[in-house]
């Protein structure tokens, strides 16, 4: 795999190692540009919404469910789901897998790292270290995850109990996904089956992170603000450092509620909705005490699969207001260009 080896520790230095080094200071090419700061005087002042899914099992109160996560769509592309089938057991086991992996040398993490973006399994740290301009206080690792029989054999290898702990968690989150996708559909009015076989057929990708104790948190994060490029992301994390932007262009820090997860609408539902929903933009933040764990599910079409605003979605008033596009195409874009320079979905905008 591309990036193995000594030659690539002149350019790859993990956050983790920066932290164990003891340093009382960021390293210059973390400090972000004063204006790109974490605001440190955030208040929770916004509830933000909770869905019970148990609900969508009764018929009388589908419709209520249908019409919360419409309203959460709308108004701000984030909601957490409560009572949604995963046992509370599988996803602490999951997250035990991810501190497993993150507690190994360096040496054996280092096997996995590679500069493509494109490889199918890929420890890093930052976002795309040899090209960021400012670098981010996180370690990673990313693979491909539906169906898990292709590719759970690249998956690391230790510690031994990952595998099987991750793909209990991987397959339970790729079910909620398409039960999710479903309600997300009825409530823009198309059809729940709309893309079925794509969606059924789309691409799984995990991401573990890990954002060790930082000697100085206002100086840096974890992840810049972005939106994620597919349709939903659900997300596990052990304690708090997300942050969603309202409407407002305010930072609302998201809680931990035990046996919760966070769905997060993407690019691809923003374009599959013509502009009616908006992938939520999101950062994380990071803390001098604690160490701090989270697993994204992206959710998306396949790879090089297109997806445009649903036609039942455009008319007279409602002109096509998005070029279509593939994940193929968000990772190409992102190996050419700094996440920090701008989103990904403001190049797909026909009247920006």
């Amino acid at each position: 795999m591309e990036g193995k080896g000594v030659c690539s520790q002149t350019w790859f230095t993990s956050a983790m190692s920066l932290t164990k080094s003891g340093a009382s200071n960021v390293p210059d090419s973390y400090i972000l540009p004063s204006s790109a700061r974490p605001n440190a005087t955030l208040t929770l002042s916004t509830t933000l919404p909770i869905v019970n899914l148990s609900m969508l099992h009764h018929p009388s109160l589908r419709s209520r469910v249908v019409n919360e996560i419409r309203s959460a769509c709308k108004e701000i592309g984030f909601f957490q789901v409560i009572n949604h089938g995963i046992p509370l057991h599988v996803m602490k086991n999951a997250l035990d897998a991810v501190m497993g992996f993150f507690d190994l040398p360096l040496e054996e993490k280092m096997l996995l790292m590679s500069a493509n973006v494109h490889a199918p399994v890929r420890y890093g740290t930052s976002l795309n270290h040899s090209r960021d301009k400012v670098h981010f206080w996180r370690d990673f690792i990313k693979h491909y995850s539906h169906p898990i029989s292709e590719w759970i054999h690249l998956w690391p290898a230790n510690p031994p109990s990952y595998r099987e702990k991750m793909a209990k968690y991987a397959t339970a989150v790729q079910n909620l996904q398409k039960q999710l996708m479903r309600v997300v559909l009825e409530s823009l009015g198309l059809n729940p089956n709309y893309l079925q076989n794509e969606i059924e057929e789309g691409s799984q990708v995990m991401t573990m992170n890990c954002y060790p104790a930082c000697p100085e948190p206002q100086l840096t994060l974890g992840m810049p603000p972005h939106s994620d490029y597919g349709s939903l992301t659900i997300l596990l994390q052990s304690c708090t450092g997300l942050q969603i932007m309202d409407q407002n262009k305010n930072w609302i820090p998201v809680p931990v509620i035990e046996g919760a997860l966070l769905v997060q609408l993407g690019d691809q539902v923003e374009v599959m909705s013509n502009g009616q929903y908006k992938s939520v933009v999101h950062q994380a933040t990071v803390s001098p005490q604690r160490k701090r764990f989270s697993i994204a599910s992206l959710h998306s079409l396949a790879i090089n699969k297109k997806v445009g605003p649903a036609p039942e979605l455009v008319d007279e008033k409602h002109p096509t207001s998005y070029k279509e596009f593939s994940f193929s195409d968000f990772l190409d874009y992102i190996s050419n260009n700094d996440i920090l320079d701008g989103r990904f979905i403001d190049t797909l905008k026909k009247n920006p």
